[in-house]
């Protein structure tokens, strides 16, 4: 499987796979930018992509950003549909108490593509029955 990948900006790089068996591609940003505790902002990676006819990306945070900084992403997992051609932008956000500051080049997230089951919708009158039924929030026990 193929992704085509193209650069809008000089400062941009290729999304990449930092090890051997990873199964998300790092994405980079293109630009210096502080994020204040409690603040969110669009970073941007300079980068467009074509997808695998089937497929989807799925931007995730960092873990190593999340424990140490107490930097994620907003809208996580955020979606790239398969026929979207513009930038590939991360939502930051920063529950930490201090500023964070991203540097240009600075692995931001991370790009995981997936296959996408397209389903046909059907309206029903009734629904078949379960074991856990209508059962949501907290209903499995802590």
């Amino acid at each position: 499987m193929k992704l085509k990948v193209k650069k809008i900006h000089p400062d941009a790089r290729i999304p990449e796979y930092a090890h051997p068996g990873d199964a998300g591609l790092d994405l980079f940003s293109i630009e210096d930018a502080e994020l204040l505790p409690g603040g969110s902002r669009l970073i941007r990676t300079g980068i467009v992509v074509e997808l695998p006819e089937g497929t989807e990306a799925q931007i995730r945070p960092r873990s190593g950003l999340a424990l140490k900084h107490q930097i994620t992403l907003l809208n996580s997992p955020g979606t790239i549909d398969e026929g979207y051609r513009g930038e590939i932008g991360v939502i930051m956000i920063n529950h930490g108490k201090e500023p964070f500051y991203i540097k240009k080049g600075m692995k931001i997230a991370q790009m995981i593509i997936q296959r996408v089951e397209r389903v046909e919708v059907e309206l029903v009158d009734a629904l078949s029955d379960s074991s856990r039924g209508a059962n949501g929030f907290g209903s499995s026990g802590m």
